[in-house]
């Protein structure tokens, strides 16, 4: 396996994107939460309820969990910035164990939030 060299710049532009997607996904939860709230208004079935209840709950973890990842690249942003201003142009492997970490989470993420929007979409065209 050839070693590669990894540079700041590479992670803050990976951090950069990710923070574009993750407010893409706040925009979109949003306009999500406004359809549900024509729905509420709509529907009064007990049964519809508890679905709109589900959907409600399943945003409010989604931005909780958008927040929490906007946190964490913002420390890792901090932890770069810090080795940057070390000298150290070249990341440490535990910096860069982080990094990897953190793209997996996001890769997690993407697959969880657009499951996420098809079963919200399947569920958007059944009752509107």
């Amino acid at each position: 396996m050839k070693n590669e060299l990894i540079f700041n710049s590479d992670l803050h532009f990976e951090h950069n994107q990710w923070r574009r997607e993750l407010f893409f996904w706040e925009d979109e939860l949003k306009s999500f939460q406004n359809r549900l709230e024509e729905l509420v208004k709509r529907w009064t079935k007990k049964e519809m309820l508890v679905q709109l209840e589900h959907y409600q709950n399943q945003f409010i973890l989604q931005d909780d969990v958008i927040n929490t990842l906007q946190d964490d690249i913002h420390i890792h942003e901090i932890s770069i910035a810090a080795a940057s201003k070390n000298g150290k142009d070249l990341l440490d492997t535990t910096l860069v164990k982080k990094h990897i970490e953190f793209r997996n989470r996001m890769e997690v993420q993407r697959h969880i939030y657009r499951d996420l929007k098809k079963e919200f979409f399947k569920f958007l065209t059944k009752y509107m």
